[in-house]
């Protein structure tokens, strides 16, 4: 059997793999957390939360209305999208004028009263969501078979990233909303509903959280815990690409997901806390993160 630094090349190609669909879902709320700290300088503690209410949208959507899996994947973005917006406008925006440790603190009491709402009706165990049958089985790449449902969940997160960071990067509405960000009241005054722009912003963060949710039910499972599992990651993702940066979460949530994978094949006891340990060099060395701007 082939081997690269005495490690057989199916263990570290499989390893990469692990990282890279790690990476995928790390790139998708971290860019989602990101859009929403860039423009509207919030920190969502309540994206883990988000991210577990679109599994169970989708859980529920198929067991209740018998939808498949691809109107799931339409539907609970679009729904935890629209709940986002409600919480946005009804009281987070009432926040924005105060220090931003009580928006904090409000989407921490948000995520902590969903995830025990789900957890008094579901439970605390998973449960499972089967993958669309188009995605099922593995095709054979010579040195590993790669299922096909982790190969479109890959692919759907880069595309996602991509689209949306050229949305807010290189399009008229983009500018507007970061301009609708830095100066409200000049922006208001061309006739822009600037607050209506702030609502759809926190509805795209909390819609990619709920995308995130929907491509990991069938790989995770769903569980009212799945949120605070790895929120802390995803924070530390944010950081160490540069808080607010679009571009910066995306390539930072690959790259520490195969970082993360490679520790798993080489040193494997420090595989749960190796992003950690990177944010904390990476703040020593550049407290602004890898493509963050200092203040």
């Amino acid at each position: 059997m082939p081997m690269i630094f005495g490690i057989p090349v199916q263990a570290l190609m499989g390893q990469l793999l692990v990282g890279l669909i790690n990476g995928s879902f790390y790139a998708l709320l971290s860019l989602g957390l990101a859009v929403i700290f860039g423009l509207l300088r919030v920190i969502n503690f309540a994206h883990g939360a988000q991210y577990m209410l679109g599994a169970f949208v989708a859980l529920l959507v198929q067991q209740w209305l018998g939808l498949n899996y691809w109107f799931a994947l339409i539907l609970a973005p679009l729904i935890v999208g629209a709940f986002g917006a409600l919480v946005e406008r009804s009281m987070l925006s009432r926040l924005y004028k105060l220090d931003h440790l009580y928006g904090l603190l409000f989407t921490f009491g948000l995520a902590l009263t969903l995830e025990g709402l789900f957890r008094w009706q579901f439970g605390a165990s998973g449960q499972p969501y089967a993958a669309p049958p188009a995605l099922t089985g593995a095709v054979n790449l010579g040195f590993m078979f790669l299922p096909l449902y982790r190969g479109w969940v890959v692919v759907a997160s880069l595309v996602v990233c991509l689209a949306v960071w050229a949305l807010i990067e290189k399009t008229r509405l983009g500018a507007t909303l970061r301009a609708a960000t830095e100066n409200p009241v000049m922006v208001q005054s061309f006739g822009i509903n600037v607050p209506m722009l702030l609502t759809l912003t926190y509805a795209l963060g909390a819609g990619l959280a709920a995308l995130a949710g929907v491509l990991a039910a069938p790989i995770y499972q769903v569980s009212p815990l799945m949120g605070s599992n790895i929120i802390i990651v995803v924070f530390a993702v944010v950081v160490v690409g540069g808080m607010g940066s679009i571009m910066g979460a995306i390539v930072t949530g690959y790259l520490l997901g195969i970082a993360e994978g490679l520790t798993k094949v080489f040193y494997p006891e420090a595989s749960n806390i190796v992003i950690f340990v990177i944010m904390a060099i990476v703040l020593i060395l550049r407290p602004a993160g890898l493509f963050g701007k200092e203040a």
